[in-house]
């Protein structure tokens, strides 16, 4: 039986107010690390540099990002007044304030959180000085957290939001379910601007300061007289915080979309019941990380795999008891409970498999570490087997899981256990942001030439952080494929596809430029990294020529420089691929057809979630055997075989942190494209469909 609509709202009205108070929460954290002083004046120094670069480097970015935002809002709203698209609810005023709000939300989630990892870097660094690892790692924590929770609150406040406003002005939840897709329309497009922006901008000052400091001159990572060393920390915050964080919001958001219309289409939970659960569940996860967190924060741990491991244990717990209980009163079935169980299952599976191939603990990265003894070659030539091998088992889980799914709930099951696997999105976040915090304390601590036992905490936390981004890319992956096949089920919902013949001349061409357009993509990425990364290397080679005293000591680099080459060309090298990304699919779709545009969205699937895959997983195993080789193993720092490590850390630099994460926003955007033009096709045509 249906949920009348008194009932409807006021349940709404309730998810609203999960999303509050988990907001209140990360404010009330943010708050906490902003009172805190570091003590250190040499600390405070080195974060004022980082504060400075990354603020003008997202002042910068977000100006390009609301022209992009105007203009496709613009568009959308125009479009509504075509007489042949009056019926498409997709297009018109309502999805375009649905997606300004996606995209500011979005915006603010990543800056939010950023801010706070700012912060986090300085008093994790202080703690590690004054306190030792128990202090540290809750200060890591605690920066990590008002990201998790900020992903979340943002999100689903302004999706939640959404609904109930346009539920309560139109009545129909079929519509709201079409209109609500420029959420994620503009969630997507601000994470794709930040992990690729983001993504660049690091990559570029990290390859810069790894060639020229570590193999050409010779001194440590993260060493004050780099003059790329702040760029390189900047970028973490930009990279893996706020971009990371967009990444995973836009995820989240598209999750809940694509379940939420399939829920409405469904023929066994027919009307709210269905579009409702999936809301239910993501505000069980809110719960469940609001509950983790505090729960953790109680005391000072030990063991920062642990405590990161607790964590996600207790969230998970919750998020299946409300599960349980939601699936019962709200759909009268277990087999909801069942496909979210699923979806959380892959969830931990696909982290299992990241952290078999990119930790140092298990074979594939001392194989790669060992064939470093023989050359630069042999270690690249290994780290590439790595990494195209991890897509074998992360496939058969993936597909399990949506055979799984689908025999259970049909299509509608399929989006579910999407959300499942993002229930515990606030968590995740926060575990996997807890990295490029430590990372970056790390960084502070060697250039404030604190003792070696502050270094050998923050290394701690820091080798603990390579693990969880490493899973937490592996999640990425995992979550943007379901997240993609059910806007793709959904896609094909709205258009009334009910097949798609791979026979027709129309969809192979779809296919194959779907399957090409990843590669593509990588290579515009890549090649951005590289030419960046190539100014960076010739200005830190003249401040070393120049300036002899950087070396020496007695003079500082000019690490402003450095910032403003990363940002210059992070700025400038995202703008063809985001457009790429947008305009693909509308000319696929009003050239050649729905048809044609299904088989684009499944080419770009197939391609790009191998792709990501594979460049994730070797980027991990090189980066893990390099540290495997500096922690004393086959010869050690200094030695050939570190060299040969080193230069597969940098090639797999740009492919684990720019191109490969920018995969799974590819093909959720052009999904979310796909999904908003659809119906407008249908009512326009397309131009080349009739001759074939």
């Amino acid at each position: 039986m249906n949920l009348d609509d008194r009932t409807l709202i006021i349940i709404l009205a309730l998810i609203i107010g999960t999303t509050l108070i988990s907001l209140i929460y990360a404010f009330f954290l943010k708050g906490q690390l902003t009172k805190l002083k570091v003590g250190n004046s040499k600390i405070e120094e080195i974060s004022s540099y980082i504060r400075e670069g990354t603020l003008a480097f997202i002042k910068k970015e977000y100006k390009i990002i609301a022209i992009f935002i105007t203009g496709i809002s613009i568009v959308l709203a125009l479009l509504g007044f075509i007489p042949a698209l009056k019926n498409a609810e997709g297009v018109g005023w309502k999805s375009a304030l649905c997606f300004i709000l996606g995209a500011s939300f979005s915006g603010l989630a990543g800056y939010t959180g950023m801010l706070a990892g700012i912060k986090a870097n300085s008093l994790t660094a202080s703690a590690a000085n004054t306190s030792g690892m128990g202090k540290a790692l809750k200060m890591a924590f605690s920066g990590g957290s008002v990201v998790g929770l900020s992903v979340v609150g943002f999100g689903l406040l302004g999706l939640t939001g959404s609904v109930l406003v346009l539920y309560l002005t139109l009545g129909d939840l079929a519509v709201v379910g079409q209109v609500v897709i420029g959420y994620g329309l503009g969630a997507s497009l601000v994470a794709l601007f930040a992990r690729v922006g983001g993504g660049i901008y690091t990559k570029a000052a990290d390859v810069g300061a790894d060639l020229v400091g570590k193999i050409e001159a010779g001194i440590p990572e993260d060493d004050p007289r780099n003059p790329a060393v702040i760029a390189d920390n900047v970028g973490d915050n930009v990279g893996d915080i706020a971009g990371m964080g967009s990444d995973l919001l836009e995820s989240y958001a598209g999750a809940i979309i694509s379940a939420l219309t399939l829920g409405i289409a469904s023929t066994v939970y027919m009307g709210s019941n269905a579009a409702l659960f999936p809301l239910l569940i993501a505000a069980s996860g809110i719960i469940a990380a609001i509950v983790s967190i505090f729960i953790i924060r109680l005391r000072e741990w030990k063991d920062p795999q642990k405590t990161l491991n607790i964590a996600t244990y207790i969230a998970n717990f919750i998020v299946l008891v409300l599960a349980f209980v939601f699936s019962q009163l709200i759909l009268k079935s277990y087999k909801p409970f069942f496909t979210i169980l699923v979806g959380l299952v892959i969830g931990i599976f696909i982290g299992f498999i990241a952290e078999y191939y990119t930790s140092e603990k298990f074979k594939p990265v001392k194989e790669v570490a060992s064939e470093s003894n023989t050359g630069h070659a042999t270690n690249v030539i290994a780290g590439y087997a790595v990494g195209m091998k991890s897509t074998a088992t992360t496939i058969i889980v993936l597909v399990s899981g949506v055979i799984i799914s689908y025999l259970l709930e049909g299509m509608y099951g399929i989006g579910l256990a999407a959300v499942g696997m993002l229930s515990t999105v606030g968590i995740t976040v926060s575990v996997d942001a807890y990295g490029p915090i430590s990372d970056n304390a790390g960084g502070i601590a060697e250039m404030s030439k604190l003792d070696e036992g502050v270094r050998e905490i923050t290394d701690k936390l820091d080798s603990v952080g390579n693990t969880t981004a490493a899973i937490g890319k592996g999640f990425c992956i995992g979550a943007a494929t379901l997240t993609s096949l059910a806007l793709f089920i959904s896609y094909a919902l709205s258009t009334g596809l009910s097949a798609i013949n791979i026979l027709e001349p129309l969809v192979i061409v779809g296919l194959l430029i779907g399957a090409m357009l990843p590669f593509l993509f990588t290579s515009l990425v890549i090649n951005s990294v590289g030419k960046a990364a190539n100014k960076m290397i010739d200005e830190v080679r003249r401040q070393f020529k120049e300036d002899p005293g950087i070396m020496e000591g007695t003079s500082k680099p000019d690490y402003a420089k450095c910032v403003e080459i990363s940002t210059s060309a992070a700025l400038k090298e995202m703008i063809v691929p985001a457009l790429i990304s947008v305009l693909t699919p509308i000319i696929i779709g009003f050239v050649f057809g729905t048809k044609a545009l299904g088989g684009l969205l499944v080419g770009a699937l197939a391609s790009a979630s191998m792709l990501a895959i594979f460049m994730a997983n070797s980027g991990g195993a090189w980066d893990n055997a390099k540290k495997l080789i500096e922690s004393g193993k086959f010869g050690g720092k200094g030695s050939e075989a570190h060299k040969a490590a080193v230069t597969g850390d940098t090639v797999g630099d740009p492919f684990k942190d720019t191109a490969g994460p920018s995969m799974d926003i590819l093909i959720k955007l052009m999904s979310m494209v796909a999904l908003i033009i659809g119906p407008a096709i249908m009512h326009i045509g397309s131009l080349l469909e009739k001759f074939f």
